[in-house]
């Protein structure tokens, strides 16, 4: 994934330093205390940075849960696949590979973030407006890709619809403990979507 990921200068270095900063300080407190109980006066004084600070980066507490840096990584990646393949497969590939990055590397900060995701309304409807955002992204990578303009409905109704199944797999896998391999899960679903749906 790092291979494909866009080159940052030190602005946006030390910009995404103090990002990851205050989500592992939001994270930590959460796992100690719960999500309603954590503050944003907290999660500043945990992560060294004033309140206004995180405000800045982090609209609301549920983009401090949800946000990751792997949007512009899943939009050069689409757009290296072979010219050629499937747009679903293409899809599957990047959205799977991506998942288990995720997992392998940050899988403590994945579990709970899939686990507030099912259980606080908040969080899930958060995550609602975020994925429409990554589909959008991905949607004008794939039109690019096709030859279609940004705005094509097919496409976009298409990578929605893809993106709508990534999060069932993850509501799935964390209303059964995180006990999956949510790879596998997703790869499955992802796999099924292109044979039509059967009972």
């Amino acid at each position: 994934m790092a291979a494909t990921a866009p080159q940052l200068g030190l602005r946006e270095r030390k910009k995404l330093k103090t990002r990851v900063a205050i989500r592992r300080a939001t994270h930590r407190l959460i796992a100690e205390q719960g999500y309603e109980a954590t503050t944003v006066e907290q999660i500043a004084e945990a992560a060294d940075v004033s309140p206004s600070t995180v405000f800045r980066y982090f609209p609301t507490k549920e983009d401090i849960v949800l946000s990751d840096e792997y949007d512009p990584v899943l939009v050069a990646e689409l757009r290296a696949r072979p010219a050629d393949e499937d747009p679903l497969d293409s899809l599957r590939t990047v959205l799977t590979r991506s998942l288990a990055t995720f997992v392998a590397e940050e899988r403590e900060e994945f579990v709970q973030r899939t686990k507030l995701l099912a259980e606080v309304p908040a969080v899930r409807a958060r995550m609602t407006e975020t994925m429409a955002t990554t589909s959008d992204l991905l949607a004008r990578a794939l039109a690019d890709r096709l030859g279609r303009a940004h705005d094509d409905l097919n496409v976009r109704v298409f990578t929605a619809a893809v993106l709508g199944a990534l999060r069932e797999v993850l509501l799935y896998w964390a209303g059964r403990g995180h006990v999956d391999d949510v790879v596998g899960l997703a790869d499955g679903a992802l796999r099924r979507m292109g044979q039509g749906w059967r009972p």
